[in-house]
């Protein structure tokens, strides 16, 4: 057991380690039943791709004859039998670095759901102020692995605007689960047209944040080096800095939008899914010879952060991992901001409740053409200059076949292709075609 700080009452109970349950034995027996659960539900989706398919089925043989279904189809109890053959763990103690903010899920609630406990890890969780100093932190070999904007592992493989180091994707973090967020006294300048002259906030310059911020503005006529102050401000910052009138938005990972609707400093402009459905956001990043040093720990390290990406996929579970993730040595959030986020039942700041279960998705494998994507971003606006080998450079950091070998290992389906088309702002990628994508836009630095 250990001792937990409920954040309601402010009173310590000595209690499981996320807090919800009597002893840690209940809690290990709740963990085992939502990750069977989880899975379960992976199985069901993948089966029956769309809900009225689904619901159609449950409702004609009952739940029961359908869980026992996917039972008969699938082997739950071979995964027990498959630890037994687990190489040995050459690492058992871990420090992974992280940023305070819901694209994490994964990673941050393996620790309170014991996750990494079952693959025989002990994970220290470092909460970091910011992702220059957790960039530093993973390059000097300070963490194991760390939390990283999906574009991070790729730029430092590179060797752009930090020194070189090869750098691999394990799993991507997050799909979605980011916004637009603007002052309360801009309620009336929804156009962004009207946007020239102010000053936004992005959490790095390698990030999704601040590809699609440039990819927004652009789009309707602003060209986001000139025309608006782009910003590099940490996460937990954002709020404060908004309420000081230091920045006019934000283009922002969650807790940190919905946070500024809690305290009525800020509303929600759009959520970036609006823009991209099914983008990116966050990975899991491991340094390539860390790897080839640890081969069975990363193994286990990955197998808990799949099983933890499965449980987050299944909408009924996000009540449960709000909670999980709540205390102040993870996200120090009112479990009310995780819940409307993770759930996608929100306040929007303009005295609306909208209702978008996809606010936030859980899709941990790292297709290649994410990658080539934020590749030919950092093509427009000259991170990168010259040829740019996409397809090469992304086979070597994105781990997708790995990924989802391990996925099948652990008994989670992964489907065969990318779940979504890359569609930003209605105009379509092709991954086999970067360069003329970059070409095709009106604004841009090439």
């Amino acid at each position: 057991m250990s001792l937990f700080r409920n954040p309601f009452d402010g009173e310590t109970n000595l209690t499981c380690a996320c807090g919800r349950h009597a002893s840690q034995a209940e809690h290990d027996v709740d963990a085992e039943k939502l990750s069977r659960q989880a899975l379960e539900n992976a199985v069901m989706r993948s089966l029956f791709p769309r809900d009225a398919e689904r619901r159609r089925f449950i409702r004609s043989v009952g739940a029961g004859t359908a869980s026992a279904a996917i039972a008969s189809l699938f082997p739950f109890g071979a995964l027990e039998a498959m630890a037994q053959d687990k190489g040995k763990i050459e690492k058992k103690d871990l420090k992974l670095g992280f940023i305070p903010i819901t694209c994490a899920t994964p990673l941050i609630m393996s620790a309170p759901l014991g996750f990494y406990e079952k693959q025989g890890l002990n994970v220290t969780l470092v909460k970091t102020a910011g992702w220059a100093l957790i960039r530093d932190k993973t390059m000097n070999k300070e963490y194991d692995a760390s939390h990283l904007l999906a574009p991070m592992p790729l730029a430092i493989s590179l060797g752009v605007g930090s020194g070189a180091m090869p750098m691999q994707v394990a799993t991507i973090q997050n799909s979605n689960g980011q916004a637009i967020t603007l002052a309360m006294k801009h309620k009336d300048k929804r156009d962004p047209k009207k946007w020239k002259g102010f000053k936004f906030a992005v959490p790095f310059e390698f990030s999704m944040h601040n590809f699609l911020l440039r990819y927004y503005v652009a789009e309707h006529g602003l060209d986001p080096d000139k025309d608006i102050q782009i910003r590099v401000v940490p996460p937990p910052e954002m709020v404060a800095n908004l309420r000081a009138g230091n920045i006019d938005g934000y283009l922002g990972p969650d807790p940190f939008n919905q946070r500024a609707v809690y305290d009525q400093v800020g509303f929600i402009h759009l959520l970036t899914k609006e823009l991209w459905d099914g983008h990116p956001c966050c990975s899991l990043g491991v340094r390539s010879e860390w790897v080839k040093e640890n081969p069975n720990t990363f193994a286990a390290l990955y197998r808990a952060i799949l099983n933890a990406a499965a449980m987050a996929a299944s909408p009924g579970n996000r009540t449960t991992i709000a909670n999980a993730i709540a205390p102040a040595n993870y996200l120090n959030q009112p479990v009310p901001v995780l819940e409307q986020v993770l759930t996608g039942k929100y306040a929007d700041g303009l005295g609306d409740v909208k209702n978008d279960p996809g606010r936030i998705e859980f899709d941990p494998v790292p297709w290649n053409a994410l990658g080539i994507w934020i590749l030919s971003q950092m093509k427009r606006w000259s991170y990168l200059k010259g040829d740019v080998k996409y397809k090469e450079i992304v086979d070597q950091v994105y781990l997708m076949t790995d990924a989802k070998k391990r996925m099948k290992e652990e008994g989670i389906l992964a489907p065969a292709d990318m779940p979504k088309k890359i569609i930003v702002m209605g105009k379509a990628f092709d991954a086999s075609k970067p360069d003329a994508y970059v070409s095709s836009f009106a604004i841009k630095r090439t």
